[in-house]
C-alpha cells in the first residue's frame, strides 16, 4: 500500500501570538507568516466589515507566496455604540478603552477566513461575541493594565488571563472567538477543505 500522502501545507498568516497558541491546540503542524496589510479601518466601513475585510486581506496576501498552502486569516474588532475599539497601544489608551466599556455590553467581531490557494476558494465568517463588563473603579482597572499590559489586544482585556475578571458575562457560540481564532470555525472549514485534522499521528 502507497503511504498516505502528507497534510496540505498549513499557514497561519498573524503576528498573534494568542491566535499561534489556540491553534496549536489542534495538533496539527502550521507554519507562521507575518501578513504585511495594513490594518487601518477604510472610511464607512462597519466593524464587522473591517474585520472580514482584514481577515481575508491578511490570507490573500500570504497566499502570493505559498501558492499551494491552506491559510488562516484572522481579525477582531471590538465596537460599542458603533464605535471601534482597536488595539489600544499604550496605558492611557487601554485605561480609557476599560472606563468606557465598564457596566455596558460590549460586541467583538471575530472574523476568520480559510483561503485555499490551490483552488482559490476563500471560506469566511464572522463570529459575534457579546461581553457585558463589570462596573470596576479606576484603581481595579489600573492595577489589571499594570499586570497585564493587555496593548496589543483589542479592547484591552485579555479573559484567557486576569482579564476574565472584568467579565460579567460572555455570550458567543465559540468560546475561543474572544481569544481571537474561532475554532470551532476554522476546525469546520478545515473538514470542508479536505484538511485531514483526524489522520492517525
Amino acid at each position: 500500500m502507497a503511504d498516505a500522502l502528507p497534510p496540505r501545507r498549513l499557514i497561519l498568516a498573524s503576528s498573534s501570538r494568542y491566535r499561534r497558541e489556540l491553534l496549536e491546540r489542534l495538533r496539527v503542524p502550521f507554519e507562521v507568516v507575518v501578513p504585511g496589510s495594513d490594518e487601518t479601518p477604510l472610511a464607512g466601513e462597519t466593524p464587522a466589515r473591517t474585520a472580514e475585510r482584514l481577515a481575508q486581506t491578511k490570507a490573500r496576501d500570504v497566499a502570493r507566496n505559498a501558492p499551494d498552502a491552506l491559510i488562516i486569516g484572522s481579525d477582531q474588532v471590538a465596537t460599542i455604540d458603533g464605535q471601534q475599539l482597536g488595539k489600544p497601544g499604550n496605558h492611557a489608551a487601554a485605561l480609557l478603552q476599560l472606563q468606557t466599556m465598564r457596566g455596558r455590553t460590549v460586541e467583538f467581531h471575530s472574523a476568520l477566513c480559510l483561503f485555499d490557494a490551490r483552488t482559490g476558494i476563500a471560506r469566511s465568517t464572522d463570529v459575534i461575541t457579546q461581553v457585558r463588563f463589570r462596573n470596576l473603579p479606576d484603581a481595579a482597572l489600573q492595577t489589571y493594565l499594570h499586570a497585564e499590559q493587555p496593548y496589543d489586544v483589542a479592547g484591552s482585556a485579555k479573559s484567557e488571563g486576569l482579564g476574565i475578571a472584568l467579565l460579567e458575562a460572555v455570550h458567543s457560540d465559540d468560546p475561543t472567538a474572544l481569544v481571537g481564532l474561532p475554532l470551532i470555525a476554522l476546525t469546520g472549514m478545515l473538514i470542508e477543505a479536505g484538511y485531514p485534522l483526524f489522520a492517525p499521528s
